[in-house]
């Protein structure tokens, strides 16, 4: 999460919306542990990273959503996944993310 923190009190200040990604749960082999966060602002702009790059394009799609729509929720991607296979998750394992909106 420190990772992000420039980049987060930036957009706070130019008064963007932000939703946050952290990874909540590993099964097997992931790309990166419980913990690691991305943000995406409204302009589809990233800080850090929850899975190495893998999955990156499919969580900025879900970040812009949350930020339209207010919710939070738990997204998954894993091997069997096949939108996950497609975004590049290959590692074998399962990654639990959730996704909030960020309120300054």
């Amino acid at each position: 999460m420190r990772e992000i923190l420039g980049d987060l009190d930036r957009w706070r200040k130019a008064g963007k919306q932000v939703a946050v990604a952290r990874v909540v749960d590993v099964e097997g082999s992931g790309p990166r542990l419980p913990g690691a966060a991305m943000a995406v602002n409204e302009d589809g702009e990233v800080a850090g990273s929850v899975s190495g790059g893998c999955v990156e394009g499919a969580v900025v799609t879900e970040a812009l959503q949350i930020i339209e729509s207010g919710d939070r929720r738990i997204v998954t991607f894993g091997y069997s996944d096949d939108e996950a296979f497609a975004v590049g998750l290959t590692c074998g394992g399962t990654i639990h993310l959730f996704i909030e909106p960020l309120d300054w």
